[in-house]
Order: structure tokens, then C-alpha cells, then sequence
């Protein structure tokens, strides 16, 4: 850590669905990766480092995404003008929104004080291919108003247990959901949309592994009478049970806003 004199914290927005979520792998495209690469182009060297807020799945879009960019105590360059050169190199499906100094103390991951996740959807006729990337057809009609009672079950405290994939043994199933509802979308129209679609809003200090896309997945079942509201209601109040099978697919969820202790 010595290593690192200066500190910022950037927020970037990106279509996620050509990239292997955002963190860097071997032999997949992923937003730090690009970023990385970037960087260097700009820097002529690569003596940097990025930490991102999080992770995200392949084909997860964001709105307002957060890392910190880390680098040598002599860096001279002023954020207004990195945040030009950053957006004049990076491809056309990632956007730099803001540059800002931190300083050393700041932790991407502990400073997090909230994140907020937007899952887009249609049901009923096919919908237009251009929607693929952002809102998800799930096809037969589904039931919004059981949907949008069955999403209010999620709110406050409670063990997702059942709603985690893979959980490790050091894993905290217990999540207080501050936002969870379904709304129709006005955020996202044009003229091949829907002409009905909705997005799934959910708020919380942090989520598990798949847990918003199990969350929209139990939503779904409710939405198509596979389950009623007791059951969704079981499935919270007994954590010990079965995991939940239908995990939505990714291409719809986008995060929407992650905010800090400070810099928000």
C-alpha cells in the first residue's frame, strides 16, 4: 500500500452486455480490463491500480458504478482533465461520469454504505430484439400486481439463505432490504420498447452472490402462479430450506446507484 501516493475515486456507467461482469479474467473481455487498458494507453505505463465497488455478473449494466484508481505520489494530472481523456479512449459502451481525490484512508469496499439494483422486464408478446442487452422478455403473461405485493415481502430483515449461490462458510445471509418494489419503467423507452415494462428496484447495504437475480427469480414464479405469496413468505421465514431453482438471467439487472459514507 506503501507504494501508492495518490487516490481517486471514479464513477463510470457501461452496457455490460459484451463483457464478463467487471472484474479482470483470464480470456474474457470485462469493464477493468477495459478500463486497465485504457489507463495504460493514457498513462504510457502501467505502474497503477484499480479496485472496483464490487463485482458483477457477465452482461450487467451499471449506471453508476465506483472504483478507486490508485497511483504513484508524483501523478500530475487534474481529475477534470483525466476524466476527458479517460472518455476519449474508452469504447463507446463505457462513460467516465465523475473524478474525484480521496484520500488514504478511503476503502471502496468498507465505505459503502448502500447499493441499488434495477432489474428490467417485459412479459406477454415478444419483444424486439434491441431490448435484449437491458430489458428481459420473459414471454407469458405475468400477474404484475401478485408480483408487486410478493415484492413488498422482501422488505426489512431477513436470513436469504435460500437466495445465495454457492455461499462460503463465512457468508451473512441476513440482509435488511430498505427499497424493494415494482414500478412501471420510464427510464428506459424508444420507440422498439414494449409498450409495458417494468424494473424491479431493491436497496440494501449489500447483497449476496445472485441473490437480486434469485429475488427477481421468485418474483417470476409468483408473477406466473407457480408460487402464491405463502409460499414466497416460507421460503424467507424457513432459511434451512431448498435454494431457489429460477435465477433470472442476467442481461436485465442493472446497478443503478452505489453510495458512501462520504464522497457521494
Amino acid at each position: 500500500m506503501a507504494k501508492w501516493g495518490k487516490f481517486y475515486l471514479i464513477r463510470i456507467e457501461f452496457l455490460g452486455f459484451r463483457y464478463h461482469g467487471w472484474q479482470k479474467q483470464p480470456n474474457f473481455r470485462s469493464v477493468q480490463g477495459m478500463v486497465d487498458k485504457t489507463f495504460e494507453f493514457i498513462f504510457q505505463h502501467n505502474d497503477f491500480k484499480t479496485h472496483g465497488c464490487g463485482r458483477t455478473d457477465a452482461k450487467v449494466s451499471a449506471d453508476d458504478y465506483a472504483f478507486e484508481l490508485f497511483v504513484l505520489k508524483d501523478f500530475e494530472i487534474e481529475p477534470e482533465k483525466l476524466l476527458m481523456e479517460l472518455n476519449r479512449n474508452l469504447p463507446s459502451d463505457i462513460r467516465a461520469k465523475s473524478i474525484i481525490e480521496v484520500n488514504s484512508e478511503f476503502n471502496i469496499i468498507q465505505n459503502s454504505s448502500v447499493k441499488e439494483y434495477h432489474y428490467y422486464f417485459s412479459s406477454g408478446r415478444k419483444s424486439h430484439p434491441f431490448n435484449a442487452p437491458l430489458i428481459r422478455d420473459f414471454g407469458a403473461q405475468l400477474n404484475i400486481e401478485k408480483m408487486k405485493e410478493a415484492a413488498a415481502c422482501f422488505l426489512g430483515k431477513h436470513n436469504f439463505k435460500r437466495f445465495a449461490s454457492k455461499p462460503s462458510s463465512s457468508s451473512v445471509f441476513e440482509r435488511d432490504i430498505l427499497k424493494s418494489e415494482i414500478v412501471l419503467n420510464r427510464n428506459i423507452t424508444a420507440n422498439f420498447t414494449p409498450d409495458q415494462s417494468y424494473i424491479f428496484k431493491v436497496k440494501s447495504k449489500g447483497f449476496l452472490r445472485y441473490q437480486v437475480r434469485l429475488m427477481v427469480g421468485a418474483l417470476v414464479n409468483v408473477g406466473r402462479g407457480d408460487w402464491s405469496i405463502d409460499e414466497l413468505h416460507d421460503t424467507l421465514n424457513n432459511p434451512n430450506g431448498s435454494q431457489v431453482k429460477h435465477i433470472a438471467p442476467s442481461s436485465g439487472l442493472v446497478l443503478h446507484e452505489v453510495c458512501f459514507d462520504q464522497y457521494s
